[in-house]
């Protein structure tokens, strides 16, 4: 058995989902609203675990989903387009793919205003003005505005790794050990 389908049938499903939604935003103009709405769905998958245990849990019934999903939607004072999506997910029992659901629509927003978010883990924390001129130096590259997304790791004792789309730049010292490292094992 394939462990990467049902990773694959999730995202399919979120993408089909994420397209529609998104669709609809923009045809309506309403893509700033759905940008705030899945702010506040990345952070309740974030912050509560009740949230995920309801999208996840076969334990509720598709009507148990339903109603407890409207009723949080509600609270979140959640787009109608959004509100309507997740009550046909709950019917439908898809409320478990909302993660990628999140993220997808992340990304197309993202793509629609020309921006793409750079994943970068360094040694200690960067600081705002490292933080502006590494989006800086990256949108030269990319050619897109950079989002910077950080996180530390003091295990890379110094350097950055940076993720944008496909590619990845590494040049923490960790690295450069490992490397001198291997470098070392050939010659000997």
């Amino acid at each position: 058995m394939d462990v990467s389908e049902p990773a694959s049938i999730s995202s399919g499903i979120a993408a089909r989902y994420a397209t529609a939604i998104f669709e609809l935003a923009k045809d309506g103009k309403k893509l700033k609203a759905l940008e705030g709405d899945i702010n506040t769905l990345e952070a309740s998958l974030a912050d509560s675990a009740d949230f995920n245990a309801l999208i996840n849990s076969p334990i509720y019934t598709r009507a148990q989903q339903g109603e407890a999903i409207m009723a949080i939607a509600g609270k979140m004072k959640l787009s109608p387009i959004v509100k309507n999506t997740l009550g046909l997910m709950a019917s439908n029992r898809r409320l478990f793919v909302l993660p990628q659901l999140v993220a997808t629509l992340r990304d197309l927003i993202a793509d629609e205003k020309g921006e793409v978010t750079a994943e970068v883990t360094s040694a200690k924390a960067l600081t705002k003005a490292q933080s502006d001129k590494l989006a800086k130096t990256l949108k030269a590259s990319v050619g897109k505005d950079v989002i910077i997304k950080s996180s530390v790791d003091e295990s890379l004792i110094g350097g950055l790794i940076v993720k944008v789309g496909s590619k990845m730049i590494d040049t923490s010292i960790k690295s450069k050990l490992g490397n001198l490292q291997n470098a070392m094992k050939e010659v000997g």
